[in-house]
């Protein structure tokens, strides 16, 4: 069994539909090209985290291989000892390597939405896999909503090193990403947990950086990448695959690969200071004021 002499755990969260897993993969693509061994772990009961890094295939996820082995009543230490469940199961290789493990959620209709994120973290501590398997850094991709227990697992186990927080400018975007802030301040009391930075991705029409660099100035950290508005992307997407690999000499491969590098190089982080109510709206009606001067 190979030691791992220094486990780097990230945890990217955000609204939904703000390209975080766009960017997970980007940044993970990016450090197996530099020789890191490297584990993407998707938390998104939509299980398609990581498909951008195995030509847009899906795989299956650690809830519905334990509903299909029938474990969901056996002991999972048990199942491990026993070898009903292997790593084989639960992780797959994508792009350059890269370790890929869907956490996965329950039927529609049942049960928590961040229980499959609870019973792959277990069953990957239990089997130790990062340890097993080599891994340097591990990429969670979480839904950004941290008032479920299931979801804010890499923050109360202590799991994550840093979080980073995608947002754009847009409202919604902001709202969600101070209500994570709140989620990180709760639980940076083990000492351990801190926040990294914001990572502003463009979307829309509208680019208002200046007022996202407020906002973070608000919560005492800043902008650590800025990823612009760029067709690569969604060409990239269409064929299942991340930039990095579909045009790895274009402009924004190179920023993706920056921001990978800042991200994996930094050691620093902060407790964040959520904004108030009324200063969240304050940040709204600026971007109200803004999009109808842009739309004049």
């Amino acid at each position: 069994m190979k030691e791992v002499v220094f486990l780097k755990q990230i945890a990217f969260y955000g609204k939904g539909g703000i390209g975080k897993s766009t960017t997970v993969c980007n940044i993970a693509a990016s450090l197996a090209d530099e020789g890191k061994k490297v584990m993407v772990i998707g938390c998104d009961p939509k299980h398609d985290c990581t498909s951008n890094l195995r030509g847009g295939k899906e795989i299956p996820t650690v809830l519905d291989t334990i509903r299909e082995k029938n474990l969901d009543k056996l002991n999972l230490d048990e199942a491990i000892e026993k070898g009903v469940i292997s790593i084989d199961d639960i992780v797959y290789k994508g792009y350059k390597g890269i370790y890929c493990v869907e956490a996965g959620g329950p039927k529609p209709g049942y049960g928590c939405a961040g229980r499959g994120v609870i019973v792959a973290i277990e069953l990957l501590k239990k089997m130790n896999v990062f340890e097993t398997l080599g891994v340097d850094v591990v990429l969670y991709d979480v839904l950004g909503d941290v008032v479920c227990g299931g979801f804010a697992m890499p923050l109360r186990m202590g799991l994550a090193n840093q979080i980073y927080i995608v947002t754009s400018s847009d409202y919604m975007s902001i709202y969600a990403a101070n209500n994570i802030c709140k989620g990180i301040k709760e639980f940076a009391k083990t000492g351990r947990i801190k926040l990294g930075g914001l990572i502003y991705n463009v979307r829309g029409s509208l680019d208002a950086e200046d007022i996202v660099k407020e906002f973070a100035k608000k919560l005492r950290t800043d902008i650590v990448g800025k990823i612009p508005n760029s067709f690569l992307i969604a060409e990239a997407e269409i064929e299942g695959k991340t930039v990095i690999e579909y045009a790895p000499d274009s402009e924004i491969a190179s920023i993706y690969r920056d921001l990978a590098k800042k991200i994996y190089e930094n050691k620093g982080g902060v407790i964040p200071k959520p904004l108030e109510n009324e200063e969240i709206l304050m940040i709204g009606r600026k971007i109200k004021e803004r999009l109808k001067s842009f739309y004049k």
